[in-house]
């Protein structure tokens, strides 16, 4: 008879990474710098394409379609001379269910946008920090007293 064999398979995740203070800089090198910061890209990745698809939904003044989302984040790979990497349709549609997954957006009949056209401060305040993150940090503490016992 074979062994079976259970799985730990997380609920929810969420890795938060500490940077420096961020800078006046360019666009793409502050949201590649928050990507860095909550898990979305691992320091030294080259396929960073994630930047270049919440950037484009960041500055858009409308709901986007997946292509066109695709079309953005070439464009903008392009203006800053980077390898297009990371770029193929079914690359980017897997980019934007890890930024739906992570609440940043939300797609509406086959479009997508920042969630409910709000600032990203104002969803990590709301969504990730007091939602997501404490629910993380409550069932953590739930193991730290289960094993007290």
């Amino acid at each position: 008879m074979p062994k079976i064999v259970s799985r730990d398979i997380p609920l929810a995740e969420i890795t938060l990474r500490k940077y420096e203070k961020p800078q006046q800089g360019n666009s793409r090198e502050l949201m590649k710098k928050l990507c860095l910061s909550i898990g979305l890209l691992q320091p030294g990745d080259s396929r960073d394409v994630v930047v270049d698809v919440l950037h484009a939904l960041a500055y858009a003044k409308k709901p986007l379609t997946s292509k066109e989302v695709e079309t953005l984040a070439i464009a903008l790979r392009k203006k800053h001379k980077l390898p297009l990497k990371g770029i193929a349709s079914s690359n980017i549609r897997r980019q934007l269910k890890r930024l739906k997954d992570l609440f940043l957006i939300e797609s509406l009949q086959n479009q997508y946008r920042i969630n409910e056209n709000d600032s990203l401060e104002n969803i990590f305040e709301e969504k990730i920090k007091q939602y997501y993150l404490n629910s993380i940090l409550d069932r953590v503490k739930e193991y730290f007293i289960a094993i007290k016992k």
